[in-house]
């Protein structure tokens, strides 16, 4: 920049020119991304506070052990068929 330049911005339009308001398809997508990018974190903070508040509520209530015929809880003993 030389002495006596005048520094101008180029994001403000010269005179009483006024900016065009409308936005473009590129700029319309990526906003509606945005929102549906908020929608989708909304949703999972929603579930989050969900199961902090009940851990227990999503777990079943049947265990690993229920279908077991002839063996007690904790036993790793493989049976032939």
């Amino acid at each position: 920049m030389m002495d006596g330049e005048i520094f101008t911005a180029t994001l403000v339009p010269p005179g009483n020119t006024t900016p065009n308001s409308s936005m473009t398809q590129e700029q319309k997508t990526t906003f509606a991304f945005v929102i549906l990018l908020f929608i989708f974190l909304g949703i999972l903070i929603v579930r989050c506070f969900r199961i902090l508040l009940d851990p227990y509520q999503s777990m079943p209530t049947s265990t690993w052990a229920d279908g077991l015929d002839g063996l007690q809880k904790g036993q790793f003993d493989y049976t032939l068929a």
